[in-house]
Formats: C-alpha cells, structure tokens, sequence
C-alpha cells in the first residue's frame, strides 16, 4: 500500500509557543484526505504526543476556536470553503505490545497495527488489514469489515471530554458499540480519542471466518480458521480488486470508502426482498451497495453527471470517487442524486457513512 496523503501534504511549520506545531502556508483538505476535496484549512496544529493532542484541543476550546480534529482523513469530506478554525492533525506515534494488548496512540496508522499484531504472533483483527485512516478513528465508526469489528477486539478507551476537559478511560462496554458501525463517539465532537488497547488473541490462526467473500477467496467454509497471514493476504487482495486500498496512481481509491451505511429499516420492502438481508440490534441491515445497483446507478455511474469528475468507483457501486479535480460540491451532487433515486425506488434514505463537515446532501 502506498503512503497516505498526509504524508505528501505541505508540513506544519513551527508557530506558536508551546510543544505542537501550527502551519502557516496555505492547506487545504484536499491536501489532508484520501479523497483530494476540500477547501482551505484555517489553522493546522500538528499533535505529534497524546499531551500535545490534549492541550491543542483544550487550548482552541478555552480560546472560542472552532475545532476540527482530524486523522489520516479517510473518512471526512470537507466543503468547498473549508474551515475557518483550527485543525488539529493527530500524527501521534505510540504503539506498545504488552502479551497479547496493543496500546495504540490514535495517530498511528491502521494498517501498521494489524502487521505489527501478525508480527508478535497476534491474532483477532487480521480481517480487517488494508483500512485507511488512522487508528483513533476505529472505534468512531466501529471500523469493520470481512466479518470483523473493532468492537470484537476493544478492550478500552482513552479519550478526552471537551465539556468538562478531563481525560477518561472508557470501557468497551461504555463505547456504545451494537447496532451497525454505532459508537458513542460518532455524530458527535464531544469526545476526541486519545488512544486505544486492544486485547487479542496469541495465535497464529485467524479468528473465524464469518464473511461469503472471503471464505470463497480461501477456500474454506464459513466457521472455518487458517493462517492468520493467510486471512490478511486475502482481505488486501479482495481490497484490491475493489479499489478500497488507498493508493495515490488509483482514482477508484480516491474516495471515503463507503460512503453510505447499510441501511437499518424495520421491515423490508418488497421492491427490496432480493438484497442481502442481516440481524441487527435496531432491525433489518441491508446492503447499499445492492440499493444502489439496482436503482440503476453501475459502477463508474456519473460520467454525466454535472461536471463529471466525480463519479462511482469503477470497483465498487459504494464508493464516491474524485477522478481529478473535482470539488466537493461535485461529490455532494452525486451522492444526493444517487441517494435521490434508492429514495425513489425504495423509500429508503441512504446515511452517509463518513463525516460531513460544512457540506451536506439536502
């Protein structure tokens, strides 16, 4: 896997007084996500320790700044004019194996904690291999995929509560994990995620495996254990083939990944009975990624749509990709027309599933 934008975006310079840094020449969001949208950033804090990324926070917060806290920006979608606050990048490092936890800094990158899991013999979270992002983002979205949820593996917490600017650990019984990709930490920008501990298994055989897809690419059945090496090597693979590993040369890889969640409904309609169909805490899951196909939209839909450089990955109906140069007025108006027409066959309004910030679908 290539590097993450952030990695190539213009560095911080030193600024104000004090342990992080703050940018001064101009950046903007499409400099800081995997999808290359936004508008400019109105201040960049670089917090590169767990004590930096607290004070920043609590320093924008004592001063009436708007506060932006980001990651490796795989899951945001920022408007055409930005953010006039400050932005406060998580680039912390910390990663320490302690038996079989991992204690993660929220700023390290994911995918580096599932190869150093595989490396010190580690298993439990080797399904979810190739994920952008950082890891203070997992469990936000109760990050998941192949079968396997952040949750399965979360033994707690560290965040810091901007209301009463104290510094707790939470539980994984407190994270309000269960209905689909649900957190206590999302649509909401109370807390920001210090770190992470994951409690995993010492194995070299992976843990169940629970998704169609990936058993079929094995060669086992659904149930079944292999070589967790193997179950990593499989997901990159499927991945891959979906255009969902980030790389800088691949527009299909341009995008926030899903952008729209599996829609949770109480019964399912019957223009809808073909779509895969899965148990969840609130209802019905079903699959966007089928809505959408079947109201019409393929992959690669949206050539002619407004200006055209945004369109459906060419892999994968679920996610909304920048083909060069497009705006995030541009993305906005294709994922609004597509969640438009699942409305009009289905009745069912499609949530995005990244964050939205100063732009919407309505």
């Amino acid at each position: 896997m290539t590097s993450s934008p952030l990695q190539s975006a213009t560095a911080p310079e030193t600024g104000d007084p004090g342990s992080a840094t703050a940018a001064h020449r101009p950046v903007s969001f499409a400099d800081l996500t995997t999808i290359h949208v936004g508008g400019p950033v109105g201040r960049l804090v670089e917090a590169t320790t767990s004590q930096e990324l607290v004070d920043a926070v609590r320093s924008a917060d004592a001063a009436g700044t708007p506060v932006l806290v980001i990651g490796g920006g795989s899951n945001l979608l920022v408007g055409d004019d930005g953010f006039d606050g400050t932005v406060v990048r998580v680039a912390t490092s910390g990663l320490r194996v302690e038996g079989t936890r991992m204690h993660v800094d929220a700023g390290v990158e994911w995918d580096l904690v599932v190869r150093t899991a595989l490396d010190h013999g580690l298993a439990g979270i080797e399904a979810l291999s190739g994920i952008p992002g950082s890891t203070g983002g997992t469990p936000v979205q109760n990050v998941g995929a192949y079968g396997a949820s952040t949750s399965d593996w979360l033994e707690s917490v560290t965040v810091l509560d901007r209301e009463s600017g104290e510094v707790e650990v939470w539980d994984n019984a407190r994270c309000g994990f269960g209905s689909h990709r649900s957190s206590a930490f999302k649509y909401t920008d109370r807390y920001v995620v210090v770190d992470v501990t994951f409690a995993l298994r010492r194995s070299d055989e992976s843990a169940p495996v629970r998704y169609a897809a990936l058993a079929e690419r094995l060669g086992v059945r659904i149930g079944e254990s292999v070589s967790a090496r193997e179950v990593r090597d499989a997901v990159i693979a499927l991945r891959t083939d979906r255009g969902m590993v980030w790389d800088e040369a691949e527009h299909d890889s341009w995008s926030v990944g899903s952008f729209f969640l599996n829609p949770i409904v109480s019964s399912v309609p019957p223009e809808a009975l073909g779509s895969p169909q899965f148990t969840d805490p609130k209802g019905i899951k079903l699959s966007a990624a089928w809505l959408i196909e079947h109201a019409g939209f393929s992959r690669g839909y949206g050539e002619r749509v407004g200006t055209g450089r945004a369109t459906l990955s060419t892999r994968h109906v679920l996610a909304v990709t920048n083909r060069g140069g497009a705006s995030a007025a541009d993305v906005t108006a294709l994922a609004s027309h597509v969640r438009a027409g699942v409305q009009e066959k289905y009745g069912i309004t499609l949530t995005p599933e990244c964050r939205l910030v100063n732009c919407t679908l309505d």
